[in-house]
C-alpha cells in the first residue's frame, strides 16, 4: 500500500512507480487526498498496464491498481 495523502504532485506519482519498478505487484493500493493526483496516479497506472478504480472515503481516495 501507498500512502501519499498530504503530498502534492508529483510525490504520489513517483511512489507508485518507485513501489511498481521495485515490487511489479499485481495488485496495488493507493491513498491520495487530492483530485489532481487521483487523475496523475490514474495516468500513470493505466500507462503501466493497470486498471484503476477509484473510491471516494471522507474527502480522500483510495485507488486500487490491478493487472
Amino acid at each position: 500500500m501507498v500512502d501519499a495523502r498530504g503530498l502534492s504532485c508529483p510525490l504520489p506519482v513517483v511512489m507508485v512507480q518507485k513501489e511498481v519498478t521495485k515490487n511489479n505487484p499485481a495488485e496495488l493500493e493507493v491513498m491520495v487526498d487530492a483530485r489532481v493526483c487521483v487523475e496523475n496516479v490514474t495516468r500513470f497506472g493505466k500507462s503501466q498496464g493497470y486498471s484503476v478504480t477509484v473510491e471516494e472515503i471522507d474527502g480522500e481516495y483510495k485507488l486500487l491498481l490491478r493487472k
